[in-house]
């Protein structure tokens, strides 16, 4: 079955322990954490995390799109993400490496994520010691760009790779997801979508994320 992560990037921020009470049919909740550095533009970090930790138990897949993350990977690991994703773009591959050991030594998942402009070929030496694997579909740093089609080949690359060495590394998808794309992102091997504005501005959240799933036309 196809895993939904909503955005909360895309939540009343006001009201957001009601926000996500609304989404809680979903599979994980997608935070998304930005320093204006490696993307143009500046989002929420721990002390929010920490909030959301406290008040659900949804698994909390946090997406640092952040310079050099091997520096906070472990302190968002420690502040309640279940799952935390950052991107091969912004370290060196020794620190890499080195982020990816740190997460998985506190007992959790870990996950690469790639921009559109980086080939599905770089992540494969990663797909052993990763859980996750993060195609960008749109530029990240916004919510509510055009999903990019032409990236739909770096999921079936991904996909017959992990199928063809028997691994467990989920694929995720992220940007541009709507019921019409997320039913490309099904058929080229994606388990898990990330859809922010789809969701969090549908008059039946539960609905949407069923349909997102493949459950409802």
């Amino acid at each position: 079955m196809t895993k939904i992560a909503p955005s909360i990037l895309s939540a009343d921020f006001t009201r957001l322990g009601q926000e996500i009470r609304t989404i809680e049919t979903a599979d994980y909740l997608h935070f998304d954490v930005m320093d204006g550095v490696f993307v143009p533009n500046i989002s929420i970090g721990i002390p929010v995390l920490e909030s959301v930790r406290k008040i659900t138990e949804m698994t909390l897949d946090v997406h640092l799109m952040i310079e050099r993350p091997h520096r906070f990977a472990e302190r968002f690991a420690d502040a309640g993400a279940d799952l935390v994703v950052f991107h091969l773009e912004a370290d060196e591959a020794a620190d890499v490496r080195k982020a990816i050991d740190a997460v998985h030594g506190r007992g959790k998942r870990v996950g690469l994520a790639i921009k559109p402009a980086t080939s599905a070929e770089k992540l494969l030496p990663y797909l052993g010691r990763i859980d996750l694997a993060l195609v960008m579909t749109v530029e990240p740093g916004f919510g509510g760009q055009r999903f990019m089609e032409g990236m739909l080949p770096k999921v079936e690359r991904l996909r017959k790779a992990i199928d063809a060495e028997g691994l467990q590394c989920e694929i995720e998808v992220d940007g541009g997801v709507n019921p019409e794309t997320a039913r490309l992102c099904r058929t080229a091997g994606a388990d898990v979508l990330v859809a922010g504005s789809d969701v969090f501005r549908a008059a039946d959240r539960a609905a949407r994320i069923a349909q997102l799933r493949g459950e409802l036309s």
